[in-house]
């Protein structure tokens, strides 16, 4: 048995000095004469190899004592062909009264449920054309129009068309139709001219049997092995092969489509704490601890990752930079964002930038609960400035067009609710400092908390609380859906209209429904799935979506990328009455003025313009680039509940 070095506290100073391994080779090593294997587990007496036949049936493992190594690592090489067997590791630590086994979480494929990593040459994975796979173009992160989907949500349902459904093939496949014949899958998202496809969660998570084809659901925020696929959406999840190569062909076929793809990612926590591979590999390393020396809870399910201890910041870059190069991924959201510390951010983005510097960085600016982070070390909503390119959800937007999503039954600027146009205003405008808008006293988190335009994700749903349209329905006892249809597209027009970096909920655009249900993370396919038959039901409003995010694309006004461009380039008009919002438009670089009108009360509004000579792009039904009519002199009706965009030359 080998004997443990004297360990320092792991939040010392010492203790990073001592063990903070910095070489590339942690997990393992293959090629077909021998597979060296490298985890780092400085607090262990011993460490044991053990290598499998399978990925889950019982079986006596084959045992190789490994050896100590560099700054706390353990190592072992075997010489002989290992392709495709699986292994874990044994390990002794003081004061434990029995050994307790871990998958390594270098792995980079598991068998079923994850329980044993694979040897893997990842070559084999490849699909055909894989080096010639080639990204999307895009410019800059406020050309970004992102779509969030689930990737069982997406073609589980019948209507979906799909002979894939709720798996990866399917997210890509191409030609699906549903009733009518209409477009479904990723020709849908072609057709509505999104960017960017978010997945939720797609490393491998707990909650769902993977060994069983069933109805069993789980969002994916259960956290086990973040270099690994999810297996229950592949074809086969008891070969790990199986799920690196249809992942592999999902990002291939979205590419080819003209989408980029990216993953929503949890280092906040882990599904388990005191089970958790990284607990029995370095007992209190990964994890932080509360003053009793329990594990903290600020992520609200039961512990926290301590990002900003060396070992776990390099483990968080190694796992990004490795779905960024292996997978071609081309970007990553961050799960509760807020529990990740400034130093571990910004090293990601310097990782991404060496690899592309186009990958897109943002996430949730906020914490789950208390945390023993600083607060000044946080990588929250409000410190989004002094992270170059990375981006934070702006809440506040999305409570202003809708209503708050702690309170179900009170509305927002679309339903008519007074007292939110100064809020709407700072979303408009990325919530960078503007010279027109009544900010709040000593509330940075709903005033000018972003620098630049890129910093701001602007959105009204996402998977989280109520869809959009239950939370229409629930906040409007008695109105028609005729009116609901009208704030939708009020909402549609707030979002793809506003500075930032555009985020839309898939399935906003047919009016989805999970049937008034909130935070769905766990509920059935009855509830999550799509339903295509929806888009047949509202194809105009599908087609008002799709206008939009063509009006959009087409002009960089919707996109300015720099705080003064908006300061310059954006003036909010004197409106006739409250529930109204209107600004005037201008892309730096001249060309075409915009009016964009909003009208939120149940009357009909009338607005005088500052010129006449303005074209109609935008109304209350209709939306793109196109001419819709011209108006005759400087002043403009607007119905109940509706939005105009106006251009002129």
């Amino acid at each position: 048995m080998n004997h443990s070095p004297q360990i320092p506290n792991v939040d010392s100073p010492e203790f990073a000095k001592q063990f903070h391994y910095a070489r590339p080779d942690l997990g393992v090593r293959y090629t077909p004469a021998a597979a060296s294997f490298r985890v780092w587990a400085p607090t262990a007496q011993a460490v044991d190899l053990l290598l499998f036949r399978t990925g889950h049936h019982p079986e006596t493992p084959r045992i190789v004592p490994m050896a100590r190594a560099a700054k706390g690592t353990w190592t072992a090489t075997v010489k002989e062909n290992l392709r495709n067997h699986y292994y874990r590791y044994r390990l002794v630590h003081p004061g434990q009264p029995a050994p307790v086994e871990a998958v390594d979480p270098y792995a980079v494929a598991t068998g079923a449920n994850g329980q044993r990593a694979m040897i893997l040459d990842l070559r084999d994975t490849d699909p055909k054309g894989w080096t010639r796979d080639a990204k999307p173009p895009f410019a800059h992160p406020v050309d970004a129009i992102l779509y969030e989907l689930h990737v069982r949500d997406f073609t589980i349902h019948p209507s979906a068309g799909s002979r894939f459904p709720g798996a990866y093939l399917g997210v890509a496949q191409r030609g699906t139709k549903g009733p009518g014949g209409l477009r479904t899958g990723a020709d849908h998202l072609r057709e509505l001219g999104v960017t960017h496809v978010h997945l939720l969660p797609v490393a491998d998570y707990g909650g769902v049997d993977e060994t069983r084809k069933s109805r069993q659901y789980n969002w994916g925020y259960n956290p086990e092995n973040y270099n690994v696929p999810e297996g229950s959406y592949a074809t086969d999840p008891f070969d790990g092969r199986v799920r690196v190569r249809e992942f592999k062909q999902m990002v291939q076929g979205l590419h080819q489509a003209g989408l980029r793809v990216v993953l929503d990612v949890v280092y906040n926590h882990t599904f388990h704490g005191g089970e958790s591979h990284f607990h029995r590999l370095v007992p209190g390393y990964y994890h932080r601890q509360d003053a009793q020396g329990g594990f903290s809870n600020g992520s609200g399910c039961g512990n926290e990752v301590a990002s900003d201890r060396s070992m776990v910041r390099k483990m968080m870059v190694d796992s990004l930079v490795y779905w960024a190069t292996e997978y071609h991924v081309d970007g990553f959201r961050f799960d509760l964002m807020g529990l990740h510390d400034l130093v571990t951010m910004r090293q990601i983005r310097k990782a991404m930038d060496r690899i592309d510097p186009s990958i897109l960085l943002y996430g949730e600016g906020w914490t789950g609960g208390d945390s023993p982070l600083p607060a000044e070390q946080r990588a929250m909503k409000t410190s989004v400035g002094r992270l170059p390119r990375i981006a934070a959800f702006n809440d506040t937007i999305r409570d202003a067009i809708k209503g708050p999503v702690s309170d179900h039954a009170q509305g927002g600027f679309v339903q008519g609710a007074p007292g939110f146009e100064e809020r709407l205003k700072t979303g408009i405008t990325a919530s960078v400092r503007h010279p027109q808008i009544a900010y709040p006293e000593n509330d940075l988190w709903h005033g000018p908390w972003a620098q630049a335009p890129h910093h701001c994700v602007t959105y009204d749903s996402c998977h989280d609380n109520h869809a959009l349209w239950d939370k229409l329905v629930l906040t409007t006892p008695g109105l028609r859906d005729a009116d609901r249809l009208a704030m939708n597209r009020l909402a549609a027009v707030l979002v793809l209209t506003s500075q930032g970096i555009a985020f839309l909920h898939a399935g906003e655009e047919m009016a989805r429904t999970k049937k008034g249900r909130e935070n769905t993370y766990n509920l059935p396919d009855s509830v999550n799935a799509i339903d295509w038959r929806r888009k047949t039901k509202h194809a105009d409003l599908v087609a008002y979506y799709r206008g939009l995010i063509a009006l959009r694309k087409t002009h960089p006004a919707f996109r300015l990328q720099t705080a003064a461009d908006i300061r310059r380039g954006l003036a909010f008009l004197n409106m006739p009455a409250p529930g109204m919002v209107g600004y005037i438009l201008q892309s730096p670089a001249g060309g075409t003025l915009f009016a964009v009108l909003l009208n939120a009360t149940a009357q009909s509004q009338t607005v005088t313009l500052p010129a006449a000579g303005w074209r109609v792009l935008v109304d209350d039904r209709r939306a793109g680039t196109q001419t819709l009519r011209r108006l005759p002199g400087d002043s403009c009706p607007l119905p109940p509940r509706s939005a105009l965009v106006l251009a002129k030359t």
